[in-house]
């Protein structure tokens, strides 16, 4: 998905180049300011999934704990699960 998202911003910035069929300055910093905000895009995306995995081990690293200590029990699905 990020890399779907940078290639759409970046083929923006060379479509607004081909249609002027030149090169200049000003077009070529589309291009990098384009990539700059897809760079961008991809790192906060990075980010985000990186912050959500972490919860999610957090929130099972704390059911392992409370069943460990004994403050939260199995809800009767062991018997139903000791064949495996």
């Amino acid at each position: 998905m990020k890399l779907m998202i940078k290639a759409a911003a970046i083929g923006l910035g060379v479509l607004a180049l081909g249609a002027c069929n030149k090169h200049t300055d000003a077009g070529d910093n589309v291009v990098a300011n384009t990539e700059n905000v897809a760079d961008t895009i991809e790192a906060n995306a990075s980010n985000t999934a990186d912050a959500v995995r972490a919860s999610g081990e957090n929130q099972a690293d704390a059911v392992d704990n409370a069943v460990s200590n004994g403050t939260m029990t199995d809800s009767g699905n062991s018997t139903a699960n000791s064949s495996k």
